[in-house]
């Protein structure tokens, strides 16, 4: 499938993942940690499916934790910045 997975090539991918990155490393929790805790902050969602294929990562999902208004604003601001980094 030579075409698949083109989306994610645009040129503000890189950049809009490197700013996600860093803000999970600045609260000391990986990008899937804190990727699972802003889906469940969500109030329209339901229920959060993790796909780990190994038992850290089946613990690392399970240990994301709660996200503060301080961590939310700052996924807000790259947002803002990165709205649709994959149009």
């Amino acid at each position: 499938y030579p075409d698949f997975g083109q989306r994610y090539k645009k040129p503000n991918v890189p950049a809009a993942v490197e700013a996600y990155a860093q803000l999970a490393a600045q609260y000391a929790i990986s990008p899937a940690q804190m990727a699972l805790a802003f889906i469940r902050s969500r109030p329209f969602v339901a229920s959060t499916i993790v796909g780990a294929t190994s038992m850290s990562q089946l613990k690392e999902n399970l240990d994301s934790i709660e996200l503060n208004a301080e961590q939310l604003n700052g996924i807000e601001n790259i947002h803002l910045r990165y709205n649709n980094p994959a149009p």
